[in-house]
């Protein structure tokens, strides 16, 4: 996998066909790296360079018959230059506060996971998630995981109250944003824009090159947002090149 050699020929497995999670009337299947291979966590950053992303345990890329609709992006975070929408984001959230802090479940963030998965993932096969699937799909077991938390103002009796947690994998040359939660009551803050800019923020003061956004899929409400970070680059199935819609 990727050009270190202990890790390339470490085996990939094609899912049978499931149910599209974007597309409810589509079929798809997967590329996943071997999850029971304990040199997983040191292929995985060769895995985000080839269009693949985590999901709990599992490295995967969609590999769907007749579909190309997943196209893997990521934003070169020493070029990136917010535009206006970013900016107001920015603005309007001026007084939020960011911290990184070890990926771990406690009652505060599992209760934000729950309140937006009720509100967000409603019917869809995510909302029965407990402690079990937290700790499963966000908190993992060999990836170095962080959560940047982003709280309202503090005070002299301790952090504010919790607006959004960005689950964060960090390698040795960029991050990649997992999943990110936030108040389903406060639509109006932009918390899903507020944390990829964060997190470029992040990627910036550790010298990172990369941030590694998952899937854009053209036409989808849930996944057009990333668009709007330009400049923006697109994983063609053999490199990386420049976004063009």
């Amino acid at each position: 996998m990727g050009n270190d050699s202990s890790t390339d020929d470490l085996r990939l497995y094609q899912t049978a066909g499931h149910e599209c999670g974007y597309w409810p009337d589509r079929n798809a299947r997967d590329l996943v790296l071997d999850p029971r291979d304990p040199r997983l966590a040191a292929a995985y950053p060769q895995a985000l360079e080839r269009g693949f992303r985590r999901s709990g345990g599992l490295v995967y890329r969609p590999t769907c018959p007749g579909c190309r609709a997943c196209v893997p992006g990521r934003i070169p975070v020493a070029r990136f230059r917010p535009d206006r929408s970013p900016r107001r984001c920015l603005a309007r959230n001026a007084q939020v506060e960011a911290r990184i802090v070890p990926a771990r479940r406690t009652a505060e963030p599992f209760a934000l996971y729950r309140r937006y998965l009720a509100a967000r993932h409603r019917d869809g096969g995510m909302d029965d998630h407990g402690t079990v699937e937290f700790d499963q799909f966000l908190v993992g077991g060999w990836s170095e995981t962080r959560f940047l938390e982003l709280r309202a103002p503090g005070g002299a009796d301790g952090p504010g109250r919790l607006l959004a947690v960005a689950v964060t994998d960090r390698g040795p040359h960029a991050l990649s944003a997992v999943y990110t939660f936030y108040g389903p009551d406060l639509p109006a803050r932009g918390l899903g824009t507020l944390a990829i800019l964060h997190q470029v923020q992040w990627a910036r003061r550790e010298g990172l090159q990369h941030l590694y956004l998952g899937y854009w899929i053209d036409g989808h409400a849930k996944m057009d947002y990333k668009r709007r970070f330009r400049p923006l680059e697109a994983f063609d199935g053999r490199r990386w090149r420049p976004f063009v819609e």
